[in-house]
């Protein structure tokens, strides 16, 4: 088991889109697999590569019954059906606020031996899918807050223990799926 550390919330890292997946290897493997066993050790939903400081379109997930990972993963939305939850991610350790996501995906995608694979989701995965494919983009769930929310979730952070004290700006929802949360 290869637990590594997580990069926090003001690691420029967590900013970055992250490149396209070419060599499907035995580093991608190798990848993978620390990317599961830190996930599950931290009792995650999900986990992307930028969030271990690797900035490769990579990430792992275990939520709602399904576990599996995606390599240079895209999604689309089946309906114009939305879904609020509450929302936490293991680069901002200790909060969750409500977030709003597509209920219902399809995510296309290789495992990491470049076979071609398909995922069709709904709430809980939807969700988990989204948020990891977003930080594939350099993209936090706080940038989904509405605009009160992200506020207050800012003003917490800042007082949490793990926090640095170097405050990143927010970046614009490339998805911009809902009116710009």
């Amino acid at each position: 088991m290869t637990i590594q550390p997580i990069r926090l919330f003001g690691d420029p890292v967590l900013r970055t889109r992250a490149d396209e997946v070419v060599e499907f290897d035995k580093e991608l493997r190798t990848l993978v697999k620390d990317l599961w066993d830190t996930m599950e050790s931290q009792g995650g939903a999900g986990l992307a590569a930028p969030q271990l400081g690797v900035g490769l379109r990579v990430f792992t997930y275990h939520c709602d019954g399904f576990v599996g990972h995606m390599v240079n993963p895209t999604w689309n939305a089946i309906d114009d059906e939305c879904q609020d939850g509450d929302e936490g991610c293991l680069s901002i350790p200790g909060f969750t606020w409500e977030t709003r996501r597509m209920r219902n995906i399809v995510a296309a995608g290789w495992n990491m031996y470049g076979e071609p694979i398909e995922v069709a989701g709904s709430d809980l995965l939807a969700r988990c899918i989204q948020h990891e494919s977003d930080h594939l983009d350099g993209v936090l769930f706080l940038d989904r807050l509405d605009p009160e929310t992200r506020k207050r979730a800012m003003g917490e952070i800042r007082q949490a223990s793990w926090f640095t004290g170097s405050m990143p700006t927010i970046k614009q929802d490339p998805h911009a799926l809902f009116g710009g949360f």
